[in-house]
């Protein structure tokens, strides 16, 4: 990879883009409070169970669909998957989320004038623009590869989770960074499944987060937003 799309990955995957992605913890804080995780053994565990059920079968594999679908300029493309991506958040809180962050990420890439204007309409086409839509016109437009935009996604959500058990189990620094280089075989696991999935093989199907999320709407006291 050049040296400028390297650079520009590591813009798009950093934590301090601002999106607002720190105030998410993705139903991490509903499983905190009922002491499904408590400590770095149970952290790293949702953590990783997390990325291969649900990143790696569903939102990996929705991402480089909408990078490739940008790259080609197939509007049709970019509208099927935003639109699944969409339909499939299950709670109003995952909704709102992933929505929240899309429209800042456009902002910024507007902003910013990312994109040639034919790139640009395709992202303004769209109704709704969740988050993997948003990041991928923008790897797209700072010309960084498909393979490479993907794991940096997936490991911009893995920091984001682990900086979450840092704050929230709580976790030392030191354990949220042993977490962290843990997980590159996990994130490379993930990545190669997510790019091999067919269609009709894709699924997000989590019941149990799905209904920790539904508590968390509820939940008395709580730090993050989902």
């Amino acid at each position: 990879m050049q040296a400028t799309a390297l650079l520009h990955l590591l813009q798009l995957a950093s934590p301090s883009l601002p999106i607002g992605g720190y105030s998410y913890s993705q139903g991490l804080e509903a499983a905190i409070e009922c002491g499904r995780v408590r400590d770095e053994a149970s952290a790293r565990n949702w953590i990783v169970q997390a990325l291969h059920e649900v990143m790696a079968r569903f939102e990996a594999p929705i991402f480089a669909r909408l990078v490739r679908g940008f790259a080609s300029r197939d509007a049709g493309v970019v509208t099927l998957w935003t639109e699944r991506f969409v339909a499939a958040r299950d709670t109003s809180e995952f909704r709102a989320e992933t929505i929240q962050m899309g429209y800042s990420l456009s902002k910024l890439a507007t902003d910013l004038k990312l994109g040639d204007q034919e790139l640009v309409a395709l992202l303004q086409a769209q109704p709704d623009v969740p988050l993997p839509t948003a990041l991928a016109f923008a790897a797209v437009a700072l010309a960084v590869p498909c393979e490479a935009a993907l794991l940096g996604m997936l490991f911009s959500w893995a920091e984001n989770q682990v900086l979450a058990c840092v704050k929230t189990v709580p976790l030392g620094q030191v354990a949220g960074q042993r977490i962290l280089l843990s997980l590159r075989p996990e994130l490379e696991q993930a990545a190669a499944t997510a790019h091999t999935l067919q269609d009709d093989e894709l699924s997000n199907w989590s019941p149990g987060l799905s209904l920790l999320s539904m508590q968390h709407e509820v939940q008395y006291s709580r730090i993050y937003r989902s």
